[in-house]
């Protein structure tokens, strides 16, 4: 619901444009999360720390992890000071790249505190407190650069595209993590698939045409083909026409030389 919820909220509370189109592309963006929603893999199963563990240290995660951070230090240290104020996917990229350690911070986290209240000494695991500061470091990130993206760029566009970048690469992350592509069938993957494809297109509609008046009320006459616009011809069209035929119609500008 964050993309039509910050479509519509921003519209009414900050007066963005939000046109039929607009509306359409919140419709789509809840169609094709419906979707994927129904096409989704059921987690692998992860009752105990020292499972998340194995999980965190099979060498597939720890390679994705380090390209997550290498890319993540390029965008804020060399990219974000020279093109962030003016490329809204610079800071939305650093907040959906960071979103992938804390959705599995959460994951460690919620594990956690199912084991605390079952009386597992979990506080004394390293894992626990490494979950914490991961989580709270990552949040505090992409609260800053989200933030940072708000104050430049339209609260509209923002959003949509910041949950596309987040939802990529949250959904790469679980199927590496927990490996959730092992369960799931052809049908499934078609489907989730197309209902990501569905969002972006609903996204895609939210923003490329967010400057159109459309309304259901103007609908026929924005459809309706523009009157061709009249040709404007020089002075030396003119003047051909002038030499090439017999006699000069009377409303053709008539052209006179002097000779000395």
């Amino acid at each position: 619901f964050s993309v039509p919820c910050s479509a519509i909220l921003s519209s009414y509370l900050l007066g963005e444009r939000l046109n039929l189109l607009g509306k359409l592309g919140c419709l789509l963006s809840l169609v094709g999360s419906t979707v994927m929603v129904i096409h989704a893999p059921e987690d692998e199963e992860v009752t105990t720390l020292e499972e998340m563990t194995s999980k965190l240290k099979e060498p597939g995660f720890l390679a994705y992890a380090a390209i997550l951070l290498a890319l993540c230090f390029l965008l804020i240290f060399c990219l974000a000071p020279r093109y962030g104020q003016s490329n809204i996917l610079i800071y939305l990229t650093i907040c959906s790249v960071i979103g992938a350690f804390s959705v599995s911070s959460v994951k460690g986290l919620g594990i956690a505190i199912k084991g605390f209240f079952a009386g597992q000494p979990v506080l004394q695991h390293p894992l626990t407190w490494i979950l914490v500061i991961t989580l709270v470091a990552s949040i505090t990130t992409q609260i800053n650069y989200l933030n940072k993206s708000l104050d430049i760029f339209n609260t509209s566009l923002v959003f949509p595209i910041y949950y596309v970048l987040f939802t990529t690469i949250v959904i790469t992350t679980s199927i590496i993590l927990f490996k959730e592509w092992v369960t799931m069938t052809v049908v499934d993957i078609i489907g989730t698939v197309c209902g990501f494809l569905t969002i972006i297109l609903g996204v895609f509609l939210l923003h490329a045409f967010k400057d159109m008046d459309v309304s259901l009320g103007n609908l026929p006459q924005v459809l309706q083909n523009e009157q061709p616009a009249p040709v404007t011809r020089d002075d030396k069209n003119i003047l051909i026409e002038v030499d090439n035929s017999s006699i000069a119609p009377e409303d053709k500008p008539k052209v006179f030389m002097l000779c000395t």
